[in-house]
């Protein structure tokens, strides 16, 4: 009885195949282990070299332009105009453009998101979770374009209603939307984090006579902070590199100023307007598209570095 639970099929198989038989079922299976192995290999290298061809065309354009305009006055000038004569090369009123759009966008997502993933994780009953979670993320695959036009043709003539100065690109309505558009981001990324908490915190916290709501904020907010805090600086970096809609919503006039009802421009939207006109290529015009992009490039990875260290740094490991 012993010997028959014992026995495998597997190993009467292969005992009954001559070694020719069983060497050849060995070679095929290594070299399908080798041909899976080559395949995997192939895409992640696929990425790595993307990234370093990113960063070699970045670069090489970056530094072509950084030879004609010293990168002090690049990073501290206060004037964008790379077309006109003179042509000035001050990146701070798109930087400032783009920081509207990251504030503006955050004031809206973290909280609205992060209230969404708090009573989808703590409070919604599973049929209000299977309903109102997949219709929450129904908004992250509406294309930016159409934020765009939702911006132009709904919000800014409700913000002119309600502010009559309001142009009508600005970058108020350009944040609104963006701010709609990672909502989904941060709730989801927040609810994955929120449920991670091990039930056995809540429950410790319930037997010491605590309510749903000093639970929540006291036990499993502070249990998913390194989550919800990497949720929302991925969602800044989001904003950061947010093209079409702003580039419909908040106009080209590259500015730096205090009133989000003016128009403004951000780095991505000033790309988008070059890439799409006639601009000599032997020229510093032509390579600040190249500069405005590379320090794109260092924020959102800076960005991203922030976020891991976060998680790295502060995650909660239960047991």
């Amino acid at each position: 009885m012993n010997e028959a639970v014992l026995d495998d099929p597997t190993d009467r198989q292969s005992r009954s195949l001559t070694p020719e038989a069983a060497g050849l079922v060995k070679r095929r299976g290594r070299i399908h282990e080798t041909v899976i192995r080559a395949l995997l290999f192939t895409c992640a290298a696929i990425s790595v070299v993307t990234t370093a061809g990113i960063i070699a065309v970045l670069s090489k354009e970056a530094f072509a332009f950084f030879g004609e305009v010293p990168v002090v006055d690049f990073l501290t000038g206060t004037r964008w105009t790379p077309n006109f004569i003179p042509a000035h090369f001050g990146v701070l009123p798109l930087i400032c453009g783009t920081l509207w759009i990251v504030v503006g966008a955050s004031l809206i997502a973290i909280p609205v998101g992060l209230a969404s993933a708090i009573y989808l994780s703590e409070y919604a009953t599973p049929r209000a979770r299977g309903i109102l979670k997949p219709v929450l993320e129904v908004l992250a695959g509406i294309p930016t374009i159409v934020y765009g036009f939702f911006a132009l043709s709904f919000v800014s003539p409700i913000l002119q209603g309600i502010f009559p100065t309001t142009q009508v690109y600005n970058a108020a309505s350009a944040a609104i939307v963006v701010g709609i558009m990672i909502l989904p981001m941060v709730a989801s990324l927040c609810d994955d984090a929120l449920r991670s908490v091990p039930n056995s915190l809540r429950q410790g916290a319930y037997a010491l006579g605590s309510t749903s709501l000093e639970a929540t904020t006291r036990v499993v907010v502070p249990g998913a902070l390194s989550g919800i805090v990497a949720s929302v600086v991925l969602a800044m970096s989001r904003a950061v590199g947010e093209t079409m809609a702003v580039a419909l919503a908040a106009g080209m006039t590259p500015r730096i100023t205090l009133n989000p009802l003016e128009s403004i421009q951000t780095m991505t939207g000033y790309i988008v307007e070059q890439t799409k006109g006639d601009i000599a290529h032997d020229g510093p015009g032509y390579s600040a598209i190249f500069a405005v992009a590379a320090l794109l490039f260092l924020i959102t990875l800076t960005s991203n570095l922030i976020s891991h260290r976060i998680l790295k740094r502060f995650r909660e490991v239960y047991e």
